[in-house]
């Protein structure tokens, strides 16, 4: 198959990419880079440097494409000024509306576009299956208006995806190139009360979920792309302190963090407790179910 992925070179990306050249596809993925600092040396590779977020000569390549994958959008890990907000909203929804308008009158095409389990908003101890509604606050307003976009694109040919991404873990990006340094350091303690639930997925189940999915016609609209069994901040911190041989330190207060992140403090302690029942009802299995697991392999 042809498959296109934008940020098909960022930490995903790239895993994605590399997994699916693997299966003997052709990939084009895109960036904004004119002279990315890695590239991946294949024959069945092609780099497209573009900004995605407006119209252009890009666009003309997605026709023809068996499956399009948009990974794009800036970083949330950052302080939520105004300008900031406006750059992470506009870098998820011009893209994803630029590639749902591309996909206008193309053919068989599967459309994954990624969203978050950021959708639901701060819900406690609810078990959030895909068909709970959204929240109300920035993340899930960006994750509603992104999916909304992608619908746009839905036909009678176009299949589209939502996968709504836990954090993801993996070897040498992501959640785990922040935190395990931090641990290292003695500077690893839980966030708030630590009551928080943290949807995550290892970066191989998010691959093969990819491959699975893609294989499975009925599977449509929104799908949770985490792990079955996700956990609570507190015993997130207190596991890789333990695998890591370090103690667990003094919390961050929430205070603490509402007052100097805003904004963005207020999500790193927003609880969602997401299951994968689309996935899991479809017969995915995961290799990494639990976090021992996935650690293990990190670690």
């Amino acid at each position: 198959m042809k498959i296109f992925i934008t940020g098909g070179l960022g930490f995903v990306g790239r895993h994605l990419s590399e997994a699916l050249l693997a299966d003997g596809h052709m990939v084009t993925a895109v960036g904004r880079s004119g002279k990315p600092a890695a590239t991946i040396n294949h024959p069945s590779f092609t780099y497209l440097a573009a900004d995605t977020t407006k119209t252009g000569d890009w666009q003309a390549h997605l026709p023809g494409h068996d499956v399009v994958i948009n990974l794009t959008g800036k970083s949330i890990f950052t302080l939520w000024t105004d300008s900031a907000k406006k750059q992470i909203y506009d870098s998820r929804i011009l893209t994803t509306r630029n590639i749902a308008n591309a996909l206008a009158g193309a053919g068989p095409t599967i459309f994954f576009n990624t969203s978050a389990a950021g959708y639901y908003g701060d819900r406690g101890e609810d078990v959030l299956s895909e068909s709970e509604p959204s929240g109300e606050d920035f993340l899930a307003t960006v994750c509603k208006d992104w999916e909304g976009e992608a619908l746009q694109a839905q036909s009678d040919l176009v299949r589209v995806v939502l996968t709504r991404f836990g954090i993801v873990l993996g070897r040498g990006g992501g959640a785990m190139a922040s935190m395990i340094p931090a641990f290292k350091l003695f500077l690893g303690g839980r966030l708030g009360n630590g009551q928080q639930w943290f949807p995550w997925i290892h970066l191989q189940d998010l691959v093969e979920a990819y491959r699975f999915v893609i294989n499975h016609p009925d599977i449509t609209g929104p799908v949770n792309w985490c792990a079955p069994l996700p956990l609570r901040n507190r015993d997130l911190t207190k596991t890789l302190a333990g695998k890591l041989g370090r103690p667990v330190m003094l919390p961050t207060p929430a205070i603490f963090m509402k007052t100097v992140l805003g904004e963005f403090g207020e999500a790193l302690i927003c609880s969602q407790r997401a299951q994968p029942d689309v996935l899991q009802k479809a017969g995915f299995r995961f290799v990494y179910g639990n976090i021992y697991s996935a650690l293990d392999e990190i670690l």
